[in-house]
């Protein structure tokens, strides 16, 4: 790929990228990624209970001490591999530690692409010393290139603010574009500040970041084995140390690593597999948030109406039909009201009475749009990301392993 992609280094923070052959020819499948000395980390992983092993290793490893180097590849997921998944994830990690005379458990593994294949644990080892030769500063681009697998485009955000006078940077890379309904993050994502944040703070910073993010988007329905979100911090702006959850520093930070999560959260939908349309559901007046997001994402993940969008057709009554299937009890269909952006479409337990197909039809036929339902119920607000089905996503995924 030879487009350019706008970012800005984090200071302690080096990456390099290089190609071990692990499915894919003639490009970079192998990322590491170095911390510096005395970087805090936090992390999410999938809930999946066939979680994949490098999933399980990375557990381990980040309970028992702080990383200093992450290992990624692409093209295979290392998951549904049993105990030699688990031993290979391992390998995998001491060909870093032996590299770098460091622990074992201070490398964290990460895995993505094809379930159920064994990992090259001998390409990733003979690769693993380019990759390390590799390591610099400006290695964000290249390594968001090299962590995709449906991908079509490389996702990386950068943001700056100011903290105790000095200038914090903020710059995350994900992948992900199928197999995404996360529960705690998306496919693969690495943030990174040069901020000095304890660790239990950052983690709770990741965890508040990662909620309306990560955790609100749906490209269709299904949940990675692989699932992770990292967030380092090496601590070498100069700003003073962030430890209270109430300073301004910390809600300032906060809010500065919450847009970048959001942002490539919204990228990771609008390259969801074939889509054509990004879409907004939201779902207000309801009882409680998570009767909310039961009602959005029973919307979100319905396949005659993400086709509908894809075909821009207004059919209205598959949106209706999906918030009476949602299993909200006591439901009253009179004070519920659904829009189409600005058109009302259904309002006393019916069709809007001013609703006319042509107002349907123009928003259908945006790129993006919002369905947003009012449920007459309670105070509670969600919303969640998604995007149309179509005729690509179906090839795309049947053609996966070919």
């Amino acid at each position: 790929m030879s487009e350019a992609l706008e970012f800005m280094p984090v200071s302690g923070i080096r990456l390099g990228a290089t190609g071990a052959g692990i499915k894919y020819r003639d490009r970079d499948d192998l990322v590491i990624i170095e911390l510096a000395e005395g970087s805090t980390c936090a992390a999410v992983f999938t809930r999946n209970a066939f979680c994949a092993a490098p999933v399980v290793v990375a557990r381990e490893h980040l309970s028992a001490t702080m990383p200093r180097y992450l290992l990624i590849n692409s093209g295979n997921a290392n998951a549904g591999t049993g105990d030699p998944g688990l031993r290979a994830a391992r390998e995998s990690c001491k060909s870093v530690a032996a590299a770098r005379a460091c622990a074992i458990n201070q490398i964290l593994p990460f895995s993505t692409g094809v379930i159920g294949e064994p990992l090259p644990v001998d390409r990733i080892a003979v690769a693993v010393p380019d990759a390390l030769t590799a390591l610099s500063e400006q290695g964000w681009a290249r390594a968001a290139r090299a962590i995709m697998t449906t991908d079509t485009v490389p996702k990386l955000v950068s943001r700056q603010l100011e903290l105790s006078g000095k200038t914090v940077t903020v710059t995350g890379m994900a992948k992900g574009s199928g197999m995404i309904r996360p529960d705690m993050a998306t496919m693969l994502a690495y943030i990174a500040t040069d901020a000095l944040v304890d660790r239990q703070l950052l983690q709770y910073c990741l965890e508040s970041a990662v909620a309306p993010s990560f955790n609100s988007i749906t490209v269709d329905g299904d949940t990675s084995t692989n699932d992770a979100c990292v967030l380092m911090a090496s601590g070498v702006s100069g700003c003073s140390p962030i430890t209270d959850r109430t300073a301004d520093d910390f809600a300032r930070f906060n809010a500065v690593v919450e847009e970048v999560c959001m942002e490539l959260a919204r990228a990771i939908v609008l390259d969801g597999e074939g889509a054509t349309k990004l879409v907004e559901v939201r779902v207000e007046g309801a009882a409680s948030e998570a009767e909310a997001r039961d009602v959005a994402y029973t919307i979100a993940h319905s396949p005659l109406v993400k086709t509908a969008l894809f075909a821009s057709d207004p059919n209205w009554g598959r949106i209706l039909a999906a918030v009476g299937r949602a299993g909200i009890e006591g439901l009253d269909i009179d004070r519920i009201r659904i829009w189409l952006d600005d058109v009302c479409i259904v309002r006393d337990g019916g069709r809007a009475a001013d609703y006319t197909e042509a107002a349907g039809q123009r928003v259908m036929a945006q790129s993006e749009l919002t369905i947003r339902v009012a449920l007459g119920r309670g105070e509670a607000i969600t919303r969640v990301l998604t995007c149309d089905l179509s005729y690509d996503y179906v090839k795309i995924n049947a053609e996966y392993r070919t």
